[in-house]
């Protein structure tokens, strides 16, 4: 039985018994087309269609998987027009309240009834956010409950929109990586998730959830002489990651992407962190195009299981032979946009002589024999199955972004029709999130007995913040493969 602390995450796939998520709140209802992408949304959404229609699933999953009796003692009665959606809301008497389904809003308020971290984190986020003195007067006297919803909406019990809202908290991966029994926090590009990263920080170093692991939390930083530096020397040494650029593959092996989010620098500190500190062997940096299409690596490949993988076509060994096509290479030019990267830096091996791979199958066939000891061969499902131009299309829709509940069992998007033929194709089971929940609730069949299946989310309002399954989890403890 695991304790309540525990926190460990050795693997992508093995089963999940913890994790952090934030279900969409009221301040992503006030997102205007004219701030959407400065606020990293690609649209605005309809919020009680998210909620209602597509997340509360997303929930109700995670939590039959994960927290069975929390739920399903309760199902009938969560919905009930009169509960007013109670049961999802941190700051009610109803709420669900699990300690493996964990809301950072719920973390918060705990903290908030301590008068000092209180004025701390007011002081902070007002700090940031640029507001009066006297509003962090009017924020001291608020319960704790509302106050931890208002500084994540921005928004007063008396609907006083005092911040803007921080949309991109339902993608809590991106605010820290579990890495075996480290956490690698954020340090995000853009400022609008710069009072996430604030709040979260608070939570990580204060909350009794994380007390046995405060010297195991690793903070990447910039350079000591950065605020020297010009402009154009700032943006060249820029330090900043972000969590879907983070993926814990093999208890010795940690991938890094560079990418639109995350500076080659922060890939840089990350690798000595890890090393110096003993936490990995292996750091594979694999690079992508800084294209808003890509944002991070998790939304170009994630696993389904120890021989399985979902990967974007464009990036794969063919995709990349078709790309050139009949060009003839001695004409020069520039190299395909669609070649990566790929560096693997080993503990106590040259840093100026990495291990390098040609194409992502090859580094990610290595993972799955050499890292995970597969036996079987490796197996790749790709975005759109492959066909032009629906991999490109389910791609910007995240069909590559699937989150394993268990090995072989994971969460994808229902929009991505041909990537979920592309899993049919390799043998797995394709269900609705709403007729999976059916059987759950009739005692059709039970979680631990599910197996080799994509379970298909509801995803009209949730494709459009351009973030995945597995963009809005934070494992924080999975069983060991």
């Amino acid at each position: 039985m695991e304790n309540y602390q525990d926190i460990h995450v050795s693997s992508e796939v093995g089963t999940l018994r913890r994790l952090l998520i934030h279900s969409p709140d009221e301040g992503i209802g006030k997102v205007i087309p004219t701030k959407a992408q400065d606020w990293l949304f690609e649209d605005i959404v309809h919020l009680d269609t998210m909620r209602k229609k597509e997340y509360d699933l997303y929930l109700k999953i995670l939590l039959y998987f994960l927290d069975y009796n929390k739920i399903h003692s309760v199902i009938h009665k969560i919905d009930l027009p009169e509960n007013e959606r109670h049961f999802y809301k941190p700051d009610k008497e109803k709420y669900f309240n699990s300690d493996k389904v964990i809301e950072p809003q719920a973390l918060l308020s705990s903290l908030l009834d301590e008068k000092e971290l209180r004025q701390r984190m007011i002081a902070s986020v007002c700090a940031h956010e640029g507001t009066s003195y006297l509003l962090q007067e009017e924020l001291m006297e608020l319960e704790s409950s509302v106050l931890a919803r208002t500084l994540i909406s921005g928004i007063l019990p008396d609907k006083r929109m005092i911040f803007p809202p921080i949309p991109n908290l339902i993608f809590t991966r991106d605010i820290g990586i579990t890495v075996n029994d480290h956490i690698l926090l954020n340090k995000p590009k853009k400022k609008a998730r710069t009072r996430e990263s604030i709040l979260m920080k608070y939570i990580f170093f204060n909350h009794s959830m994380f007390q046995n692991y405060t010297d195991k939390i690793i903070e990447i930083t910039d350079p000591e002489d950065f605020f020297l530096l010009d402009e154009e020397e700032q943006e060249k040494k820029l330090v900043t990651i972000e969590g879907g650029d983070v993926m814990m593959v093999a208890p010795n092996h940690l991938l890094v992407g560079v990418s639109e989010r995350t500076s080659i620098h922060a890939a840089s500190k990350v690798i000595h962190e890890m090393h110096d500190r003993n936490i990995v062997e292996k750091v594979t940096i694999v690079k992508i195009p800084a294209k808003r299409a890509y944002m991070h690596i998790d939304t170009t490949f994630t696993q389904v299981k120890r021989d399985m993988w979902v990967i974007f076509g464009s990036f794969s060994k063919e995709g990349l032979k078709k790309e050139k096509g009949d060009f003839i290479s001695s004409l020069g030019g520039s190299k395909s946009e669609n070649e990566l990267e790929i560096l693997q830096y080993v503990k106590g091996e040259d840093y100026n002589t990495p291990i390098r791979f040609n194409y992502l199958e090859d580094l990610l066939n290595d993972i799955s024999v050499n890292d995970l000891k597969s036996e079987s061969p490796t197996k790749f499902i790709y975005s759109g199955d492959n066909e032009f131009p629906h991999g490109r299309r389910e791609q910007w829709t995240d069909s590559c972004n699937v989150l394993a509940l268990k090995e072989g069992v994971v969460i994808g998007y229902d929009r991505n029709d041909k990537t979920s033929n592309g899993f049919k194709k390799q043998g797995m089971n394709v269900i609705k999130a709403a007729d999976l929940l059916d059987q759950l609730i009739k005692e059709e069949v039970h979680p631990d007995d599910i197996s080799n299946t994509l379970i298909l989310l509801p995803s009209a309002e949730l494709s459009r913040a351009r973030g995945g399954s597995h963009c809005m989890s934070m494992p924080i403890l999975r069983d060991h493969l």
